[in-house]
C-alpha cells in the first residue's frame, strides 16, 4: 500500500531539523520501499506492506531515535489523500487559503470553536480539520485547541502528496 507520512514541527522556524535525504534513510531503515520526499518540511510517500498504526509506530520509533526527542508523525493512505481532496468543504476557495490539520483522532466538538476568527472557517471531517484562511494563514489570529497535536498542510501539498503516492 501506498502511503503518506506528515511529520509535525519538521524543518519549520528553526526547530527539528532533519535533512530529507535522512529522512528517506528513516524510512528505509523501517523497511519502506518507493521512499519520496516533498518539499522541506517533512512530507514523505512510499509503500510498505503493514498496516497504518504499524507504518506510524515504527517511522515515529525510528524519528525520535534519530531526533533524540518524540516525534509525531501521521499517516494517510493514497486513498484517505484522494477522499480529503474529494470532500474539501472549501471547493471554491484558492488551495493555498484551505489547509488541512491531520490528527490521530477526531478532535471533540468544542476543539472546532473558532476563537478569534476573521472570517475563517473550520470543519471537521473525521480525523481530519480544514481551515479556510481567506487572509491567509500568516496573518490569522484564529486559535485552534487541537493545534497542537495536529500538523498542518495547505491543499496543494495533500494533492501533491496525492500524486506522488498514486
Amino acid at each position: 500500500m501506498k502511503y503518506a507520512a506528515l511529520v509535525r514541527a519538521l524543518n519549520v522556524g528553526g526547530t527539528g531539523k532533519l535533512a530529507m535525504g535522512d529522512l528517506v534513510a528513516c524510512c528505509e531503515a523501517a523497511g519502506f520501499t518507493e521512499v519520496k520526499t516533498y518539499i522541506q518540511s517533512g512530507n514523505v510517500v512510499f509503500a510498505s506492506r503493514l498496516a497504518e498504526a504499524k507504518v506510524k509506530a515504527a517511522l515515529e520509533q525510528a524519528l525520535s531515535a534519530k531526533m533524540g526527542a518524540a516525534i509525531d508523525v501521521f499517516v494517510r493512505s493514497h486513498a484517505e489523500l484522494e477522499k480529503l481532496l474529494a470532500d474539501n468543504p472549501f471547493p471554491d476557495e484558492a488551495p493555498n487559503q484551505v489547509v488541512v490539520f491531520f490528527l490521530d483522532a477526531p478532535p471533540a466538538k468544542a476543539e472546532l470553536a473558532a476563537k478569534g476568527a476573521d472570517g475563517e472557517r473550520v470543519r471537521a471531517l473525521g480525523r481530519d480539520v480544514f481551515v479556510h484562511y481567506p487572509n491567509g494563514q500568516g496573518r490569522s489570529k484564529l486559535k485552534l485547541a487541537f493545534a497542537k497535536r495536529a500538523t498542518a498542510r495547505n491543499l496543494n501539498t495533500v494533492r501533491k502528496l496525492a500524486e506522488l503516492s498514486a
